[in-house]
């Protein structure tokens, strides 16, 4: 298995779609993606059932990581909201996050609470403040091989020049990877990672304030992370609402059974011959 700076470090654009619990997390590695990507804003939809507001609290959001990460075998990116506080709860943040196998966190330069990148009303820290926060995640790690990515929320607020500013002072104050959120035009997304001299993520919110471009496209453009952080989520409740609308007008499960993962398939994706083979290790 490639840890996650080894991607970080070879030729490709890195691909990570987003998940919010484990079952999703088998399924991106049985696909064969190789990075997964855990949202926030889908642990707050899935687990609590609320916007993305910054409600979650970190002790939510490690335990559903740790579940997560103990079904994968994937290097994972993890949503960090604002660092749950000051520089003593990115501190708490980060260790915590780690201990939980989690191989990238990023924190963002938003106030507290925050609010969705692409959500309308968002605010901003001063960028010296984000600055102590990001040096203060920098010095908790314990594994050097542990990323930090910066996530800079000014463009909606302060506008292009002073998200760039941020970014390159984050990039100078040693983040592995920078993340300028929302983006709405061609000319800000293809200039970004000509500005800035690390390695960029690009945040993918289908329908979203970013407009869709396609992997060849961000990779021309010169970005080395893409994330789809709510695909899965919008498409497994998309095809659920429409599950229960059969159910309920139809009176009967069978003309939802064709759309349905079959009872086999279903088995596999959880591994249930592995755990039939330990228990079959372990009979007398």
């Amino acid at each position: 298995m490639n840890t996650f700076r080894q991607q970080l470090n070879a030729p490709g654009l890195i691909v990570a779609p987003g998940v919010s619990d484990a079952y999703m997390a088998r399924m991106v590695q049985s696909t064969g993606f190789e990075t997964i990507y855990i949202s926030g804003a889908g642990i707050a939809n899935s687990l609590l059932g609320v916007p993305d507001l910054g409600l979650t609290t970190m002790t939510e959001m490690v335990d559903q990581i740790s579940r997560i990460c103990e079904a994968t075998t994937l290097p994972v990116i993890a949503d960090a909201d604002n660092g749950f506080g000051n520089v003593l709860n990115v501190q708490r943040a980060v260790r915590a996050y780690e201990r939980a196998g989690v191989a990238a966190m990023h924190i963002e330069d938003q106030v507290m609470p925050k609010r969705c990148g692409h959500f309308n009303g968002k605010d901003v820290i001063s960028a010296e403040e984000y600055v102590q926060k990001l040096r203060a995640a920098l010095d908790a790690r314990r594994d050097p091989n542990f990323v930090i990515i910066a996530r800079t929320d000014a463009l909606a607020t302060h506008g292009f020049d002073e998200a760039v500013r941020r970014a390159r002072l984050y990039a100078e104050t040693g983040a592995d990877v920078i993340f300028v959120d929302a983006p709405t035009t061609f000319e800000q997304i293809s200039q970004l990672p000509q500005l800035i001299d690390k390695p960029m993520l690009f945040n993918m919110v289908e329908g979203a304030k970013t407009p869709l471009f396609s992997h060849a496209e961000l990779a021309a453009f010169g970005y080395k992370i893409v994330i789809h952080p709510s695909l899965l989520n919008r498409v497994a409740a998309k095809a659920t609402l429409a599950a229960l609308q059969t159910l309920k007008s139809e009176k009967s499960s069978a003309p939802i059974v064709p759309h349905m993962l079959s009872w086999a398939d279903r088995q596999q994706l959880v591994g249930l011959p592995e755990f039939e083979e330990i228990e079959r290790k372990y009979k007398s």
